[in-house]
């Protein structure tokens, strides 16, 4: 979204949160991108309808406040289309990022919600290969963009030489993971790589979401570090010797693409995963990272990788591989698209006339 600020107005209508006080919308503005977000809030006790109906009460004030005319709505969960069926974009894209009806709690209207959406869309975007192949049969326009890095902020871990206090005491080798901890989590992996390995030290970054904190494993060498800023995260990185993604094998985890894939690899991390298809796919296949099932294994594959500095030659291949994966990239191929799209639907409107907008004008993105 930082990507597109610069060409269009961004604004970023956050799910709601609740208090004790009259709806309202809490604004602000990113000083760094310029991308303005509008969190609904609430009050509590509400039926889910007349939750809809003041989120749909509040976007429209905020259209109208901006005077939002030519724009286009950019979704990245179909939930949302309950309060914004009655927009009228200029174009319209649904970037899935997530098979959402899978994860613990979702909604039932969720899949319902999806197949109106995808009735609605002009473009949808996928974050993954699997995730792509789920849905490329229910739309005419389906694009596939992977995970991208920002190379250059990641690749700070690989000079940092200061670690952030809450990590630099801790003693090594560490085996690290940054994200949330939920339901796609193996926390019986993450507990019996504790129990059989208490010289290692596992590092979890990340809000705790959706799971009763009370289930998480607890042992003298499991950290629990929580949330940390983006800017923050290439330290951290760089403390550790290895970088997890402890996954486990469930519907949530069947389409998932962890961005934090390339980031790890980014940052100079040796990686282990286990067997998540879009990790095995490229990344095992080209020997980017390593590939575990079950504690057994992935502590052989961690002992192997911490007594063996990784080759030049990996790390040349690693390199090669990220200079294709970045957002700089993702972005232009998106905005392509949705240029193409906002040109067709002019020449849709005006039917053959020009255009009344500024041509220097690519109009506003709301995003939900």
């Amino acid at each position: 979204m930082s990507r597109f600020a610069p060409r269009r107005r961004v604004f970023f209508f956050e799910e709601p949160l609740f208090d004790d006080c009259q709806p309202h919308l809490c604004s602000t503005v990113c000083a760094k991108t310029g991308v303005r977000v509008s969190t609904p809030v609430l009050p509590r006790g509400l039926s889910v309808q007349a939750s809809i109906e003041l989120q749909k009460d509040l976007l429209n004030t905020l259209i109208a406040d901006h005077n939002l005319d030519d724009y286009i709505t950019w979704y990245y969960t179909p939930m949302a289309r309950q309060f914004t069926s009655n927009l009228r974009p200029i174009v319209t894209v649904y970037d899935c990022m997530d098979e959402l009806s899978a994860f613990a709690g979702a909604p039932p209207a969720m899949r319902e919600n999806e197949q109106a959406l995808f009735r609605d869309a002009d473009l949808v975007f996928t974050g993954g290969a699997s995730l792509f192949e789920a849905k490329r049969k229910q739309h005419s326009s389906v694009h596939l963009f992977p995970s991208g890095v920002d190379v250059a902020h990641f690749a700070r871990a690989r000079v940092c030489k200061i670690e952030p206090e809450d990590q630099s005491s801790l003693p090594r080798p560490r085996l690290g993971y940054a994200g949330v901890i939920d339901e796609r989590m193996d926390l019986q992996l993450i507990a019996e790589i504790a129990a059989q390995r208490p010289q290692w030290q596992l590092i979890l970054l990340g809000p705790v979401a959706k799971i009763n904190p009370a289930s998480l494993p607890r042992a003298h060498n499991i950290h629990y570090l929580g949330m940390k800023a983006y800017d923050d995260l290439p330290d951290y990185l760089s403390g550790w010797n290895v970088g997890m993604l402890p996954f486990a094998l469930n519907e949530s985890t069947r389409f998932i693409s962890p961005t934090k894939t390339p980031e790890y690899l980014a940052a100079g991390l040796r990686v282990i995963s286990t067997p998540i298809r879009d990790v095995v796919t490229p990344y095992g296949d080209q020997g980017l990272v390593s590939i575990a099932t079950g504690p057994s294994e992935f502590i052989r594959v961690a002992e192997c990788l911490l007594k063996t500095p990784p080759s030049s030659e990996l790390g040349l291949s690693i390199d090669s591989f990220l200079a294709k994966s970045s957002w700089d990239k993702t972005w232009s191929e998106m905005n392509r698209l949705v240029e193409e799209k906002i040109m067709l639907s002019q020449l849709a409107v005006s039917q053959g006339r020009p255009s009344l907008r500024n041509e220097n004008s690519a109009g506003d993105t709301l995003h939900v």
